[in-house]
């Protein structure tokens, strides 16, 4: 590295190394697990800064991560003897033009403070679920969240990125500029280089919304399942979505039970009409749902998931609700929870994506799901050691395989990825037990872009040939052989 020092100089945001002693805390991500060891951490203060790291990154054939919430629990954020890009500390902010409805985010911010942002001028769009979720990592993936009903995916919401690609240059990708790349962008994770500016619609929102949580005994999963498939291919109200979960409860009794998220965007008396199928069960154990802020909608699992544990996910699709399937997910969440005293949640959430499919398919190059059941496995662990990190993946495969069982024919020989940002695996073909690392998996990222992948394979070779951006999906150049 004979030209750290002059790198240092030219540099305006702060550098640290193993040998600072803030270097421990630079490493710090949402999973303790998603932790790697970086040669170099560069806290960027704006464009010329990523554009000098991913210079000195590359001319010392350092690896490259993109810090931005630091919450993919696969470590994308993370480069072990690499150089991260880090945004969190000095491009963190959100401004709001209330007139044009715009917001403008730092590759940096968190959901946290975007929504109490907008929500200053009563408006918000399509963001995260915890609060402590970055902005950029969740947009690029494409991104769930409580207004997807209303306002699509996050990535429909983008209208404006800055990005500092892999030669350093700085560009505007829109739909009037470089709109190759925005296309790209959209969908395509960290692919294309370094997003220091995201420009957002923002919708009117009103102040309060409904949500909380209630809680079942094991025992009601059979006619809450039965509620949720009769509400499957219904009409649907864009204001409304739910999560049903099976989970022991967090108490010392660990007794299992299921339970109910919903949200609504309106009253409590309105969303209580709209659920009454769901709270028409009993007997129930709690019901914590109220009216709350929109503000605060974001920040319920965020106690239950700080910054720092030990996270495993993983995800896939179901195409219905299945009460056979449930149950045999529901008896080994809670074998499984009490044999390895590991913390198991399944989710299975239940989105309203009418407003999202009125996006051409081709509009850009994340892939609309074919199913709005999303599943969700969370697993919460012990220790950063590979053994239970052997153990914890055994457990998650076991939960995916019954999920997937009653599918069939429908997917014979395609992967089900499920939603990408949930993803805790890298998309490798060969992987190391002791890490995420390993062989990029053609399989798994073309059965994330499905039929965009040949155009995101040329706009890499454009744009980044040398795969110097290859966390996440990577996808390789079309050159590549």
């Amino acid at each position: 590295m004979s030209d750290f020092a002059a790198f240092k100089t030219s540099f305006k945001g702060d550098i640290v190394t193993p040998e600072d002693p803030d270097y421990e805390q630079a490493l710090t991500r949402w999973a303790a697990n998603a932790r790697r060891r970086a040669a170099v951490v560069a806290f960027v203060r704006d464009e010329e800064d990523i554009a000098l790291a991913i210079k000195y990154a590359r001319s010392n054939s350092l690896p490259i991560a993109i810090r931005g919430g630091g919450h993919n629990p696969a470590g994308s954020s993370s480069s072990e003897g690499g150089l991260v890009i880090d945004l969190s500390r000095h491009l963190a902010s959100v401004r709001v033009d209330a007139e044009k409805k715009l917001a403008y985010a730092d590759g940096g911010a968190l959901w946290r403070t975007f929504n109490n942002e907008t929500m200053k001028y009563g408006l918000a769009t399509t963001g995260g679920t915890v609060s402590h979720t970055g902005v950029g990592g969740l947009t690029l993936g494409g991104g769930y969240g409580f207004l997807t009903g209303q306002h699509g995916f996050a990535i429909d919401n983008l209208i404006e990125a800055t990005v500092i690609i892999a030669d350093g240059t700085v560009l505007t990708a829109s739909l009037e500029e470089n709109t190759d790349l925005f296309w790209g962008l959209r969908g395509g994770g960290s692919n294309f280089g370094v997003i220091s500016r995201f420009v957002y619609k923002v919708h009117p929102q009103r102040e309060t919304v409904y949500s909380g949580m209630a809680i079942w005994p094991a025992s009601a999963l059979e006619d809450l399942i039965a509620v949720s498939a009769a509400r499957f291919n219904q009409p649907k109200d864009p204001r409304a979505m739910y999560m049903l979960l099976v989970a022991l409860s967090p108490d010392p009794s660990h007794t299992p039970c299921v339970m109910l998220n919903p949200f609504y965007n309106g009253s409590e008396a309105e969303a209580r009409e709209h659920y009454k199928d769901f709270f028409s069960i009993g007997p129930m154990i709690a019901d914590m749902s109220r009216e709350m802020p929109y503000t605060a909608v974001n920040t319920q699992l965020d106690d239950s998931l700080p910054v720092g544990g030990c996270y495993y996910l993983k995800s896939v699709y179901m195409s219905t609700p299945s009460n056979s399937v449930a149950q045999a997910v529901a008896s080994a969440v809670y074998a499984l929870s009490k044999e390895y005293n590991f913390k198991i949640m399944f989710i299975w959430e239940h989105w309203n994506l009418d407003k999202a499919r009125g996006v051409p398919a081709d509009a850009m190059a994340f892939k609309r799901p074919g199913s709005s059941l999303s599943c969700l496995i969370v697993i919460v662990y012990q220790e950063d050691i590979p053994e239970q990190l052997a153990l914890v993946r055994t457990c998650a495969d076991k939960l995916a395989t019954i999920a997937t069982s009653a599918e069939g024919d429908s997917t014979s020989g395609q992967v089900n990825n499920g939603y990408a940002n949930y993803n805790s695996d890298a998309p490798t073909e060969v992987l190391d037990p002791n890490s995420n690392e390993g062989i990029l998996s053609d399989a798994k990222t073309h059965a994330l872009f499905g039929d965009n992948h040949t155009k995101l394979a040329a706009l890499k070779q454009k744009y980044d040939p040398d795969l110097v951006f290859n966390k996440w999906y990577a996808v390789k150049p079309a050159s590549a052989k």
